[in-house]
């Protein structure tokens, strides 16, 4: 499968990682940073973890050249920091974070991401051992509940109404069935986007426990960091992108860390071209002090 690691250069740079280093891929995925992390590497490793057992053993297989000097865990971002106590691991290098779900979620129709792959279950989940889909919250959740959820997580300014026409249209089971009420209830205009993108973002990220996993990763940030470690995190959408600069902002200002990117970080033009997906990356960095 091709995988793309979104601002590998810029993500590389800013760790200034140390051929000695310990580090840690909160989320490996398919294993595209953390390969570029281990290739540098000579005595030090690679903590790779991800949510998705799926994705790991795909990145297991992927990442076998350099697996003497790669740990992988399954570890949600709230885990982090008990994963390392138990490596005996005081604090990390680096750490790298792509927040979001992975291209291999989004495009494998039975993850049940995509707007496109109508047949979809309604699904969502970042790893198949939660119990929770998304079908369960447009199923289960009050009109006010489902409007409450489509405005404060993707913003939605539709949200009652296209909560009120899910409701009337129970049960809901697949992608397919979503985005035709979405777009009944809401007909497509001018722009590009399906009109069902920011109910499917919100439904995904309630879901996953997105935000409150990333609240989680923020707060441990300087128990995972060693000093003079660095936190490099890539954000796709304006909630996490927030979220991360006033956090790393605050850490700045307490005294914790040095903000390295004092402005957000996008990727190149040539990235963009050659792997369209990364578009909409913001990348930020900090150095713990």
């Amino acid at each position: 499968m091709q995988h793309y690691p979104v601002m590998c250069e810029q993500v590389l740079s800013y760790l200034a990682v140390r051929a000695d280093g310990c580090y840690l891929d909160a989320t490996c995925g398919l294993g595209g940073h953390t390969r570029a992390i281990a290739e540098r590497l000579t005595s030090g490793r690679v903590i790779a973890c991800d949510r998705d057992a799926e994705s790991l053993e795909i990145a297991a297989r992927n990442l076998e050249p350099w697996s003497d000097r790669i740990i992988l865990r399954q570890a949600l971002f709230s885990e982090l920091e008990k994963l390392l106590a138990e490596l005996d691991v005081a604090g990390v290098n680096g750490l790298v974070a792509d927040l979001g779900p992975s291209y291999y979620q989004l495009t494998n129709p039975e993850r049940g991401f995509s707007l496109y792959a109508s047949a979809a279950p309604l699904d969502m989940r970042m790893g198949r051992s939660q119990p929770l889909t998304a079908a369960d919250l447009v199923n289960r959740l009050s009109e006010d509940e489902l409007a409450d959820l489509f405005y404060r997580l993707a913003g939605e300014r539709r949200a009652r109404k296209l909560a009120r026409a899910l409701v009337r249209a129970r049960p809901v089971r697949t992608m397919g069935e979503l985005a035709r009420i979405v777009e009944s209830a809401a007909p497509r205009g001018k722009g590009r986007l399906h009109p069902a993108t920011r109910v499917a973002l919100a439904l995904r990220m309630a879901v996953n426990r997105e935000l409150e996993e990333l609240e989680a990763l923020l707060e441990a940030l300087p128990r995972l960091l060693a000093p003079g470690g660095r936190a490099v995190m890539v954000a796709f959408h304006s909630t996490e992108d927030t979220i991360v600069k006033h956090r790393f902002r605050d850490l700045a200002r307490r005294g914790v860390v040095r903000l390295l990117s004092k402005h957000v970080v996008r990727p190149q033009a040539q990235e963009v071209r050659e792997n369209p997906p990364s578009r909409s990356a913001r990348l930020r960095a900090v150095e713990r002090i």
